[in-house]
């Protein structure tokens, strides 16, 4: 039996989504965290990750379906115009994981692995790679380290 606690959103972290649609790379999100009362430790906006381009295209469609379940269309969006979106605690990290996870990847077939992968994820699992990726010495050490628990490298791959 698992405990689901659920936190009143006036103590949460607030963060936000930016997107801009922009002619160069196409679509661009990007999760940030802003200081609040609950986050004193931030005297200015934390950048949390972000994605675009050829790897935002390939899990596009992943991120989209997470954000219309929050309420969140961007559908139609105007050039060169940023648009911003408040987001809950628990998508935010999934997407910020997510994000800086599968942005230096390649590999399509390791890229859907790990993109399931932290889908899958409970809330406090994503929160702890999270955090090590954004406060470790190295933290390309620690997304790597997570890519190699995500992927399975005996899966086969798509035709």
């Amino acid at each position: 039996m698992s405990l689901v606690v659920k936190r009143d959103p006036g103590t949460a972290p607030v963060y936000e989504l930016r997107v801009r649609h922009d002619s160069s790379v196409g679509l661009l999100l990007e999760i940030w965290q802003r200081p609040s009362p609950n986050s004193p430790q931030l005297r200015e906006q934390l950048y949390i990750a972000g994605l675009k381009g050829r790897n935002l295209s390939l899990v596009e469609h992943r991120v989209l379906r997470q954000l219309a379940k929050a309420g969140i269309e961007l559908g139609g969006l105007p050039l060169e115009q940023r648009i911003t979106f408040t987001l809950d605690e628990d998508l935010a990290l999934s997407l910020g994981l997510m994000f800086r996870a599968l942005a230096p990847m390649r590999n399509r077939d390791n890229m859907r692995m790990v993109a399931e992968g932290i889908e899958a994820m409970g809330r406090e699992e994503a929160a702890y790679w999270l955090g090590m990726a954004m406060h470790r010495k190295y933290p390309r050490r620690v997304l790597m380290a997570l890519r190699f628990l995500l992927i399975d490298p005996k899966q086969k791959k798509r035709s």
